[in-house]
């Protein structure tokens, strides 16, 4: 399992603050998460009892409530998650997707206003980017705002998949905009207690059920002009920007995801036999789990490479998505092989190696898939 002591990059103050989220995740959210799988969503209490742990937006400048801590408390936050199997917890989503677009592009007004709830946990934070008809493809998206005579927006369009979307009181919202005569997209930060927002259902997902994941619908809402986030048609280039952070936050995330799997088929295959022998005692067991062990810690080297070179400001676009394409591949190879191991019980989902093969699934969707990473790659040759 994670260890930092090994790790060059992270520090006294990384490891004891990985020991104050570990423990608080054993203690608020492991005992609670069957109960939000079947419910389909997490408790607000935890938002707040993670806000008060300072679990949320390590990163956010102290000015603005925020720690002002450097990414790896981030990092450490979703290892942690992953550790725990508390896929539930839309916290990356809300502090590593959402909250850096406010921090980076806000005026100091919207900063204010804002950053204090999202750090708390008081305010729940969502990114919505993707729509039913264009997927990963930013350009293709239907939503638009329009500039009216006040210097507002009217913001018509549809969202889906939307991380965070049944509990967010902040959404960040991309949408075409004319500007100079030609659509570029914009980004704008939607209150959801605006007149004209709707939430849809609460998607039914092949895996990782405690997270809300939503459609969202805009009926001509009208937005004040300091709604509009950063400069009008900058929006794809931030969404890129941002991508490479979330793309590193899912690498890092993957790798832990892994080591856990790891870990809950070398404890099964100690105890089960089969045949009159433990199932760690088969050569064949022994070859997988060396296979898999071999990937993790190809990956582990790998990934904190990549975060050094991202902490130092010298990770780029094309590497962000080498690093999201080979850890997102890896831990499907990953748990699907621990899986097998577990026989017939592999396929119940009482065993949480069912539920990890399950949510490892998306990885190679959520963040741009495979393909669109595939093809990133190759057009930068």
């Amino acid at each position: 399992m994670i260890d930092d002591t090994s790790r060059h990059l992270f520090g006294e103050d990384h490891a004891i603050f990985r020991a104050q989220v570990r423990s608080f995740l054993d203690r608020e959210a492991v005992p609670h998460h069957d109960r939000w799988e079947r419910e389909g969503m997490v408790s607000r209490a935890v938002w707040q009892a993670a806000g008060a742990q300072g679990l949320l937006c390590p990163t956010v400048p102290e000015a603005y409530g925020g720690a002002g801590a450097d990414p790896l408390f981030s990092v450490v936050v979703v290892e942690e998650l992953a550790r725990a199997g508390t896929s539930g917890l839309g916290f990356w989503v809300h502090s590593e997707m959402a909250v850096p677009y406010l921090v980076n592009f806000g005026t100091e007004a919207q900063k204010h206003r804002w950053l204090p709830g999202v750090v708390s946990g008081d305010t729940i934070a969502a990114v919505a980017m993707t729509e039913p008809d264009s997927g990963s493809d930013l350009r293709g998206m239907r939503t638009r705002a329009t500039r009216q005579a006040d210097g507002g927006w009217l913001l018509k369009g549809q969202k889906v998949f939307i991380s965070n979307g049944q509990m967010a009181d902040l959404v960040i919202v991309a949408a075409k905009t004319e500007v100079e005569g030609k659509d570029r997209i914009s980004l704008f930060l939607l209150d959801a207690r605006s007149e004209g927002f709707r939430r849809g259902r609460n998607l039914d997902k092949l895996g990782v059920h405690a997270q809300d994941t939503s459609e969202l619908f805009f009926d001509d809402i009208r937005l004040p002009p300091d709604a509009l986030l950063g400069e009008a048609g900058e929006g794809f280039a931030y969404l890129r920007r941002g991508l490479v952070r979330e793309r590193m936050i899912i690498a890092a995330s993957c790798i832990a995801k892994a080591e856990r799997a790891l870990a809950l088929t070398l404890d099964h295959a100690r105890q089960r036999r089969i045949f009159g022998r433990m199932l760690l005692d088969y050569q064949n067991t022994r070859f997988v789990l060396a296979d898999v062990a071999r990937d993790i810690t190809v990956g582990r080297e790998f990934v904190d490479g990549f975060l050094a070179r991202w902490l130092a400001g010298g990770l780029d676009e094309t590497n962000a998505a080498i690093a999201k394409l080979w850890t997102t591949e890896m831990v499907g190879r990953v748990a699907d092989a621990c899986l097998q191991l577990f026989g017939g019980w592999g396929y119940m989902t009482e065993y949480p190696i069912a539920r990890l093969w399950a949510e490892a699934r998306v990885e190679r969707i959520a963040g741009g898939t495979s393909e669109v990473m595939r093809d990133l790659i190759g057009r930068s040759l």
